[in-house]
């Protein structure tokens, strides 16, 4: 069961790159033609990824499956916690937008949203991960301990890993 519900390590930059320009579609979907229920399969699908990775992630087995491989040009290893924790953020805008929406409307929800589009934007077409970012200064700080990605913590033993 623990090995169900983990999370990849290393992570194929070409499938969070998808995975964010999903995010980018359902969000401003929902932004544009003003259609609240998106919330639903985008909170989900944040929910499924960090719990499990792309396995019970629609989006998430669609771009490791399907869009990935065929996106050579953005494959890269990265480190997997970082990734995890980009979409617990994502997953507290998505829980964040939907209570709002529930308790005030989607007038005052929307707005929680452009932020999650942005995040995911930069993501999806630059390749820039403001969670990783964020997960990055969190470690330097001390709140999050460097046994949660050594990696993360030394990028010289990844260049190490490469030379083996």
């Amino acid at each position: 069961m623990k090995q169900f519900f983990s999370f990849p390590n290393p992570v194929n930059d070409a499938a969070a790159r998808t995975v964010a320009l999903g995010v980018v579609a359902m969000a401003t979907t929902a932004l544009v033609f003003n259609q609240p229920w998106i919330l639903i399969p985008l909170t989900y699908g944040f929910l499924a990824r960090v719990a499990a990775g792309p396995k019970l992630s629609p989006l998430g087995t669609f771009a490791v499956k399907i869009a990935a491989p065929r996106l050579s040009a953005w494959e890269k290893l990265v480190a997997g916690p970082p990734k995890r924790f980009a979409q617990c953020v994502g997953l507290a805008f998505s829980v964040s937008a939907s209570i709002v929406y529930l308790t005030v409307g989607w007038s005052a929800a929307r707005w929680i949203l452009l932020p999650l589009v942005a995040a995911a934007a930069l993501e999806g077409f630059v390749g820039y991960c403001l969670g990783c970012a964020m997960f990055g200064q969190l470690m330097k700080i001390g709140l999050i301990p460097e046994e949660v990605c050594a990696d993360c913590a030394d990028i010289t033993r990844r260049y190490a890993n490469v030379a083996d």
